[in-house]
């Protein structure tokens, strides 16, 4: 136990130090700033944010009572001088701690503005500091609470916001791409094979080009702020973020050589066609690449056809040559219950009794993300005693609701060129309000077919038109969109 308090007693005096200069900094420049105290205030700031980290789920463990008291028995020797664990669950200096989560501090807000007046990167320095400070508090133990990670997160969310355009802050800049390891570069000198060396296999060096060109791992910011960019999908949105809080816990314990409870990374998706299953399994494999649970964050997608032969022994070998090229990154099953459908002579419980050793021999390579209907993969689950203990965590994909098929619509209009006038858009709102919400209800895809066929229309419309001006080529008109019960049908397909 005692690494974990040393750690964190870094952490603190990293912060400490570090917001103590940012904000000495702010008080040379903004006089009516009281600085006669920096570093006592920055150091409750720094011991406001652990206790409020540590009483969010009221757990108050030994490990974590411990970290607050070796790291700030020096700093605030009157309230822990010569205090032990029990001594500070007793009192109440913990009690109540977690409200000051619920927004920015004061401090932070000061910081800011010093940065949106003076051009300076104090609040990014803050930002960095207290997420690591953050994360090294859930680290103290080896299973951080659910609480405690959704916490880190309203925390990351907050702090972003206050610096919404800012040059400074870590979601500035991401059109240009993010920075990460560099790929692997053929060593200087090194322009063949040695005189003699066996002549490589052209299959080989073929995978080890593509491997080098392998583009850098993109920031975690940068991945989540995609996330969050996609329409609704909120709670979604909300269990990946705990998914990588975890794993960004688990790293820091592993990289300090402490114990980590051993979680499965492999997740079930159930919903609706459309939902964003797939896109959100993509920006999943780019976030285990970044933490490094996967080497390449590869997606790779497959179904019951991809995994399943009609020959005996030649299923095995295709799980395996699916499998293979998914090493790396993540794997995607698609319609997965399919694969547990059929009589017991089906080959599809083979392609599932493969995948189980598979995912257990491989464990440490890669992740496998299980997609379909809710009830059709419990069914799946049902089929193999080994696939519950490898797929514990489910995460449902709602239907979307008539404004966020709206917003896709407009989505895809924008990126396309295309802005549908008022007309327009009272008859896409009705369109869907009209389609029936049942099962296999397409979301997403019905958006993009809607709108494809709304382009169809507006082109046959357009080329009647003699001197067409752009913005004749450009608008989509209430003409353009199909009448409720016709134009595109939304798809059965997961």
């Amino acid at each position: 136990m005692i690494n974990e308090p040393k750690q964190m007693q870094r952490a603190v005096e990293a912060f400490v130090l570090e917001v103590s200069t940012a904000m000495r900094d702010v008080v040379q420049r903004l006089p009516s700033v009281d600085g006669r105290k920096v570093e006592q205030d920055v150091t409750t700031e720094a011991f406001n944010l652990v206790t409020a980290l540590i009483d969010i789920d009221r757990r108050h463990t030994d490990a974590e009572l411990w970290g607050v008291i070796f790291s700030f028995w020096k700093l605030m020797p009157n309230e822990l001088g010569n205090a032990k664990a029990d001594d500070l669950r007793q009192s109440d200096l913990l009690v109540g701690r977690s409200a000051w989560l619920d927004r920015v501090s004061p401090m932070m807000e000061i910081l800011v503005s010093a940065d949106r007046r003076f051009g300076t990167n104090h609040s990014r320095t803050y930002y960095d500091r207290s997420l690591y400070l953050a994360f090294t508090v859930a680290a103290l133990d080896a299973s951080p609470s659910r609480g405690e990670l959704a916490a880190i997160d309203t925390l990351r969310t907050n702090l972003l916001a206050a610096m919404e355009g800012l040059p400074t802050s870590p979601l500035a800049g991401r059109a240009e791409g993010g920075s990460g390891p560099a790929a692997t570069a053929t060593p200087p000198g090194a322009s063949g094979p040695a005189p003699g060396a066996a002549t490589p296999d052209p299959a080989e060096a073929e995978a080890e080009e593509a491997e080098a060109e392998l583009p850098p791992a993109r920031p975690i910011e940068e991945l989540l702020a995609e996330l969050d960019e996609l329409v609704g999908l909120d709670s979604v949105k909300t269990e990946v973020r705990l998914v990588t809080n975890l794993l960004r816990v688990q790293q820091l314990r592993a990289e300090r050589n402490l114990p980590t409870s051993p979680q499965s990374r492999h997740l079930v998706f159930t919903g609706n066609p459309g939902t964003g299953k797939t896109t959100v399994a993509r920006l999943l494999a780019e976030i285990y690449r970044s933490l490094g649970v996967v080497e390449k964050g590869q997606l790779i997608e497959t179904d019951r056809s991809g995994l399943v032969s009609g020959f005996v022994g030649q299923t095995a070998l295709k799980v395996m040559e699916v499998t293979n090229k998914a090493v790396g990154g993540v794997l995607l099953i698609d319609e997965a219950y399919a694969l547990a459908r059929g009589g017991e002579n089906d080959f599809g419980r083979e392609a599932i009794d493969t995948l189980v050793k598979v995912i257990e021999d491989r464990r440490d390579e890669m992740v496998v993300i299980a997609a379909g209907y809710p009830v059709e993969m419990a069914d799946f689950i049902a089929a193999n005693p080994g696939l519950a203990s490898r797929f514990p965590k489910s995460i449902f994909f709602p239907d979307y609701s008539d404004d966020e098929l709206w917003a896709i619509f407009t989505s895809i209009g924008e990126k396309a060129g295309y802005q549908p006038d008022a007309g327009a858009e009272a008859a896409v709102r009705a369109w869907f309000a009209a389609v029936p919400r049942d099962k296999g209800f397409g979301n997403g895809r019905l958006a993009r077919n809607l709108f494809e066929d709304a382009v169809a229309r507006q082109a046959g419309r357009v080329v009647a038109i003699e001197d067409p001006t752009d913005e004749h080529l450009t608008t989509l008109l209430a003409e353009d969109i199909a009448r409720p019960g016709e134009g595109p049908r939304h798809s059965n397909t997961a």
